[in-house]
């Protein structure tokens, strides 16, 4: 699951877990592409099928990476959206923390919260 908002990222419900996940200025199709090719340095994602929402630079950078995709609104796009509220929760000082920090101080945080979410209790 990609999510549209200025952070991508890249959920596997199966597992509750962050597979990529990156901090961008804006969110455009070349900066999706971007993400895309960082994720199948990382995770082979050719069998996958990605759950996206309506966003047309989602659509776009998958059909131009050959990547399978489907908008859903229910299903395991709900168990998405549980991780989302979730990143939501631990993240919502973020842009008050980090609003005046270079943008590498703010995607390193982001990493690091990615590997604690990730981390088994």
């Amino acid at each position: 699951m990609v999510r549209s908002s200025r952070w991508l990222c890249l959920v596997n419900p199966d597992i509750n877990e962050l597979l990529h996940f990156r901090l961008f200025s804006t969110t455009t199709t070349a900066l999706t592409e971007i993400f895309l090719r960082e994720l199948r340095q990382k995770h082979d994602v050719e069998s996958a099928v990605f759950l996206v929402d309506g966003a047309q630079h989602l659509h776009t950078a998958l059909a131009r990476a050959s990547l399978r995709f489907q908008t859903t609104r229910h299903g395991n796009r709900n168990a998405i959206e549980r991780i989302f509220r979730e990143l939501k929760r631990h993240t919502s000082s973020f842009s008050n923390c980090f609003s005046h920090v270079e943008p590498q101080t703010a995607e390193n945080w982001l990493q690091a919260f990615a590997a604690w979410f990730n981390a088994p209790n």
